[in-house]
């Protein structure tokens, strides 16, 4: 059976890999014919731009951001490549030193950097000037592109200019990824794109979580802009030049006719006569563009209904008592082995376990359903492919175990070979062509910045370089989202608020679509419908101790998609943002839940984003509570969803500590984050561990920091910290078992080798020690089903693996994150293995499991399921291990683990290795500060 590859929700929005049997190569080449002739956009000329005066970094600061800067592609470039694999200019320049560093990492040394990264520097050469454009014939803002990687530099005399010049050139690079975003963050993708069932899913995905109406966009501008004095104003304005560059672009690209050929092929556009248009962006597009982003990326919490399910499967198990001990420790809401971003002990409690839990409205069992999303089904919408899109995208935004990604290195100037600190630090955002995020320098009144923007969201650096200092974010993950029961009185449709019965909110959607060239999907249709209560929109029904409820969810930064902007408008000031200091004040700002990095020639810092609920005493923030006053966010206005929240000094933050590293990790000692899996294993040990060691070294160099990333960017984390224990158990009696035997060795040695999936030589698109990847591939799921299903039962087994999944390997399709994206083991049962075995080792354990579960604790038990399950996964063939799926064929190891760029677009890229890291990453160490 074909292996199914979910994917995240935007893997899933592509375009089809062929098109119509009709583009015949002959054809192609007569439409490539026809479409050469209308005139192209202007290109070089000549400019004396030099190296900027205003930057610090001596040199030492780089980037890189895979496949490539330009994201856009006219009809006739996008049939090259469909037709013979031509790439269009930027397209792909940066795919190949990304790739490389997989295997030269072993060799870096800091002059070969920018062999494998971008120079960074502000400015560009004169001789490195590839285009001079004066958009929109502005005499106040220049576009400089440089030769190498075509990322545009803007330099304004103007504010207006400089943000108009930000527009046109992000028009420039992504304009057909923005106007699709802008449409899936107003749940319209499908009538925009096609109706494709990963388009259906990808809309309903992300209405589910942000359904606003057209007032409710505006609204928050409004509200972000009144609330912000002069800065908000400064923004507004801001965001409306930005707005008037990026329509200037359609309307030159459409008369002269070089607009993305995406428009042609969905049928926006007709390729012979002109027909047609491509519509302007508004301010409000801007708002759901970044509701797609925030929730994304920035949005921790949720998932408290499926906490309920599985508490009361646990006390359903053991008792109340017991049950409720079992469960807490599967939880691990403040592991004390859980490797920590502030690791200095200081204490930042949040979302803490109340002593009694005050109003928790736990559903009655088997009475929870979901609440449907998708009505009036026609034509293709009433598939089964369809439905089952629109299942998976319901479970991806309900869960607690949001993508998270992301990765950080930075080191204090006291352990460094230059006395300077050095960061290596990035977001891991996926692989997609073109990619999300775009590059550019920005210089002008009030800006000073290069660095990454997501497409549309660019008219401010938002990770990035300032002139003296850089800074990054991770994932975070803390709970910003509750989840109210609130009671139904009248109807479904009616709740109790405060005593009185209330009316909910009815908002819809309604969608249809046709085939077209892009898309050949069946014309369908359907509704989308969600019902929202001040407590927010509703999730599920159920009853609570026999009354009929509603479950619904309430995220604090619903309603307030816009407030980040100033928060990133501030790290583009250079007359703000001037110490660590007051790189805190500007990310104290951003209310996404975020870990922000900082580094300049003599400073690091870290501060956590986000507004945090003050709730309400006795409130349990793992599990749902009852609507009413007692149990509401302290301070809470329903009308603009404002609380109170805690304060900056409250959330985890540092200044100078000797090291921080970031992989989604736990942020600090006792603040609680919403997904499960902060233990004893965690990906961030992977950096924890090789960054501890330097710094310990001491004379940690750019490119020393450089290769510990991607050290652990290769690294299995199974085989480097929980299979040496597994074997240990295997072990401790000889292994009489020919085909048992022989598998433990092919393990041991790969755990010698240092558990890499590395190629055995760069390109050979072959893994050393493949047997053994292959076997622990095969055998982790069999171990983990082994060892802790008889004990739990099969109900309860099931309930954790909803609220934590078993594993998340590179080739894991059933994985949160999906295949070929590269990000892989941020959510597996790692800990709670390594937990149980040490255990049953008779080992020291700090915050163990509440018993113990391999062959019911006794080692001999264990080791023979152990054995057992490992002579099942040693007998089972590549082909069974890796079944192929629309990118590999089966048994194809590398290329199940390989690293697609999924097309948002006509333009596709080849595969590339394996490698977990981020996305956009920036290696830099400043030589001097204002």
């Amino acid at each position: 059976m074909p292996r199914r590859t979910p994917r995240t929700a935007l893997d899933r929005q592509r375009t089809p890999r062929r098109f119509p049997k009709f583009l015949g190569a002959a054809s192609i080449c007569a439409l490539i014919a026809a479409l050469l002739s209308p005139l192209t956009q202007a290109a070089a000329a000549d400019s004396t731009t030099a190296l900027a005066a205003n930057d610090y970094c001596g040199g030492q600061c780089s980037d890189i951001l895979p496949p490539g800067q330009n994201g856009n592609a006219t009809l006739a470039q996008i049939l090259l490549n469909q037709a013979f694999g031509i790439q269009p200019d930027h397209a792909e320049d940066q795919l190949g030193p990304y790739n490389n560093l997989a295997s030269g990492a072993a060799t870096l040394t800091d002059a070969k950097i920018n062999d494998f990264f971008n120079d960074a520097s502000f400015g560009v050469a004169s001789d490195q000037v590839a285009s001079s454009t004066a958009p929109g014939g502005r005499t106040d803002v220049t576009i400089v592109r440089d030769k190498k990687t075509g990322v545009p530099h803007i330099t304004g005399t103007t504010r207006y200019g400089t943000e108009y010049g930000a527009g046109y050139a992000a028009a420039q690079d992504r304009l057909w990824l923005m106007d699709v975003f802008r449409h899936v963050g107003r749940g319209q993708l499908t009538s925009f794109a096609g109706g494709a069932s990963s388009n259906q899913g990808l809309e309903q995905e992300f209405w589910r979580n942000a359904p606003y109406t057209e007032a409710d966009l505006q609204t928050q501008i409004d509200n972000a802009i009144a609330n912000n004095g002069a800065r908000g104003q400064q923004a507004l304005a801001d965001a409306n030049a930005y707005i008037d560059g990026i329509n200037a672009y359609i309307d030159a690209s459409d008369s002269g006719r070089y607009f993305p050929g995406e428009y042609v092929l969905t049928g926006h556009k007709d390729s012979i006569t002109n027909a047609g248009t491509i519509d302007h962006f508004k301010i409000t597009d801007l708002v759901a563009l970044a509701s797609v982003i925030g929730s994304l990326f920035g949005s921790g919490g949720g998932g408290e209904v499926n906490n309920a399910i599985s508490l009361l499967a646990a006390q359903s198990k053991y008792g109340v008592t017991e049950g409720t001990k079992v469960w807490e420790s599967f939880r691990e809401r403040n592991d004390p082995e859980a490797v920590l971003t502030v690791h200095n002990g200081e204490s930042f409690p949040y979302a803490s376990k109340p002593d009694t839990a005050q109003g928790e409205a736990l559903p009655d069992a088997g009475s929870v359903t979901q609440e449907p999303l998708v009505y009036d089904r026609t034509g293709s919408a009433a598939t089964a492919t369809a439905t089952g899109a629109s299942a998976t995208a319901a479970a991806t935004t309900l869960t607690s175990a949001k993508r998270g990604m992301s990765n950080a290195l930075v080191v204090s100037g006291k352990y460094t070979a230059s006395g300077h600190p050095i960061a290596v630090f990035g977001p891991q955002t996926g692989y997609f062509a073109p990619q999300l995020l775009m590059l550019q320098e920005i210089q002008g009144p009030g800006l000073s910045a290069r660095g990454a923007s997501f497409a549309g969201l660019s008219m401010y650096v938002e990770l990035g370089r300032g002139q003296d200092y850089s800074w990054s974010a991770t994932t975070s993950g803390q709970d910003i989202i509750d989840t109210y029961a609130v009671e139904l009185c009248q109807d479904d449709y009616h709740y109790l608020y405060h005593g009185a019965c209330t009316a909910m909110d009815k908002v819809e959607r309604t969608n249809s679509w046709k085939p077209t060239t892009a898309d050949g999907t069946a014309a369908g249709s359907y509704r989308m419908q969600v019902y929202r209560t001040k407590y927010g929109p509703v999730e599920y029904r159920a009853t609570v101790g026999g009354k009929k409820v509603a479950y619904t969810t309430l995220r604090s930064s619903y309603m307030h998609e816009a407030d980040s902007i100033i928060g990133f408008q501030m790290l583009n000031d250079p007359d703000y943002v001037k110490s660590p200091g007051t790189f805190q004040s500007a990310v104290q700002h951003i209310n996404y839940t975020f870990n922000w990095f900082y580094a300049d020639s003599s400073h690091t810092a870290y501060y956590n984003s986000g507004d945090n609920p003050v709730r309400a005493a006795g409130v349990d923030a793992e599990f749902p509570v009852w609507a009413q006053a007692a149990y509401e966010w302290r301070n809470w206005d329903p009308t603009t969803n404002t609380a109170s929240y805690t304060p900056p000094s409250a959330h985890p933050n540092s200044i100078d500590q000797d090291y921080y590293i970031s992989w989604n990790n736990k942020q600090a000692k006792d603040y609680t984050t919403a997904p499960w899996g902060d233990g004893s294993v965690h990906r961030g040990n992977l950096l924890e561990d090789r960054v501890k060691k330097l710094v310990a070294a001491g004379g940690v160099t750019r490119s020393s920091l450089t290769k510990a990333m991607a050290d652990a960017a290769l690294a299995d984390l199974r085989a480097e910290d929980v299979l040496p224990k597994l074997l240990k158990v295997i072990n401790s009696s000889t292994v009489t078992d020919t085909t048992a035997a022989a598998a433990v060795t092919k393990l041991s040695d790969w755990v010698t080798a240092g558990a890499k999936r590395k190629e055995t030589s760069a390109g050979s698109k072959a893994y050393a020690n493949a047997d053994a990847i292959r076997i622990l591939d095969a055998w982790w799921p069999l171990l983990v089903k082994a060892e802790f299903e008889p004990g739990l039962g099969t109900d309860l087994y099931t309930a954790f693996s909803s609220n934590l999944p078993i594993d998340e390997s590179p080739s894991a399709a059933h994985g949160p994150t999906g295949a070929h994206a590269g990000s892989s083991f941020q959510y597996g049962w790692w800990s709670y293995v390594d937990k149980d075995i040490r255990a049953v080792l008779g080992e020291s354990v700090q915050g163990g499991l509440s018993q113990k579960y391999c062959g019911g604790g006794t080692l001999s038990a264990c080791r023979d399921a152990l054995i057992s399950t490992l002579k099942t996964a040693a007998g089972l063939t590549a082909a069974q291990v890796y079944p192929g799926d629309d990118q590999c064929s089966a048994g194809d190891q590398w290329c199940a683990d390989s690293i697609v760029q999924r097309t948002l677009g006509g333009i596709k890229h080849g595969k590339i290795t394996w490698q977990n890291r981020p996305t956009y990453q920036q290696v830099v160490e400043y030589t001097s500060h204002r």
